[in-house]
């Protein structure tokens, strides 16, 4: 099988196509044809070394740990372990496989059955790709963190990226009032998921007027903790998922002192959470938002990208061509 093979720590020039053995899945196993996979932050970090904090969590001090990263992945079952039972050949699946040793990038991956559900009939091995983590995430946040309530005002600061698409269309489910906060050129894509208020950042900084939210939910963390409190009702709640050192440190302090919630998202793979997304996806209230799709040769390209500014996901493909005489499935 055809895999981008990392073997030390760069720029994601650094990425090698590479032939490997096509692995066997174990008795708990099941060995997935993969068509499609997800970028996200993470496997630019897994590529870079950098923060160098990364290396420090598992992911190997010197030299990466794992030669196959990629963590979203939506493919069909090619074939199952002895133990394996709930899934068949051809099923269509998709996981986030970020905690059974990564393998995204590349054709085939074998992972536990554990960490493996249905794929949603109506949407295409692309679109399923782009949920694993990133949707997780904003249902994580929001729900989890955040205590979303419907009716409430939440402001999603960061909204027209992965995890920012997600989080719109996850609020409006359920039943939120919601304001975006991007860029000029995304206003209308924010618009067409269901934001119901836009805020332009270029144009008017939205800590600074008088409006206040029930629930801040931070993408990109680019203003102080202070200026976020300022934008809160009393009682409020702020969510961090990007990095932000304050709300991660001193998050439960400011909460005893402003009487307002700060926290920071830890997120973590979760099955039950994303056949919770599985119905959202199945009754069109989540649409995943694809800005790009590269082929599995144009990976450090499609890397490069995504540390870019871009809209909603960006995409890996497989295409399986010459195996058998058969290329990808399309749906």
């Amino acid at each position: 099988m055809k895999a981008m093979v990392t073997t030390r720590y760069g720029p994601p020039e650094t990425l090698q196509l590479m032939e490997l053995e096509k692995p066997v899945p174990k008795d708990d196993e099941v060995l997935v044809k993969i068509q499609a996979a997800a970028l996200n932050y993470g496997d630019t970090v897994l590529v870079r070394g950098t923060p160098f904090i990364s290396r420090l969590m598992g992911y190997g001090l010197f030299r990466p740990k794992h030669k196959v990263i990629g963590m979203d992945i939506a493919g069909q079952v090619e074939a199952t372990g002895s133990q394996a039972t709930r899934f068949k050949q051809g099923d269509e699946v998709f996981a986030d496989i970020s905690e059974c040793g990564f393998g995204g990038f590349g054709e085939y991956v074998a992972v536990p059955e554990k960490v493996l559900v249905p794929k949603p009939a109506q949407i295409s091995f692309e679109q399923a790709a782009t949920v694993p983590q990133a949707a997780v995430v904003a249902l994580q946040g929001l729900r989890d963190n955040g205590g979303i309530q419907s009716g409430q005002q939440v402001l999603i600061n960061g909204a027209s990226g992965g995890i920012g698409t997600f989080a719109i269309q996850i609020a409006k489910a359920f039943g939120a009032e919601v304001t975006a906060v991007c860029s000029t050129g995304n206003l209308e894509l924010v618009r067409s998921l269901g934001a119901d208020h836009c805020i332009d950042y270029t144009q008017e900084d939205f800590t600074q007027n008088d409006n206040q939210y029930d629930l801040i939910f931070d993408i990109v963390a680019n203003h102080s903790i202070s200026e976020y409190l300022r934008a809160l009702k009393p009682k409020g709640s702020y969510v961090a998922c990007a990095f932000n050192p304050t709300s991660l440190f001193i998050g439960p302090v400011l909460s005893k002192t402003s009487g307002k919630k700060v926290s920071s998202l830890v997120h973590k793979p979760n099955v039950a959470d994303l056949l919770f997304l599985k119905e959202l996806l199945e009754t069109g209230q989540v649409v995943p938002v694809i800005d790009r799709c590269f082929p599995l040769r144009e990976l450090p390209a499609a890397m490069r990208y995504v540390e870019g500014k871009h809209r909603g996901k960006v995409v890996i493909q497989m295409d399986h061509q010459g195996e058998n005489g058969n290329g990808r499935h399309s749906d």
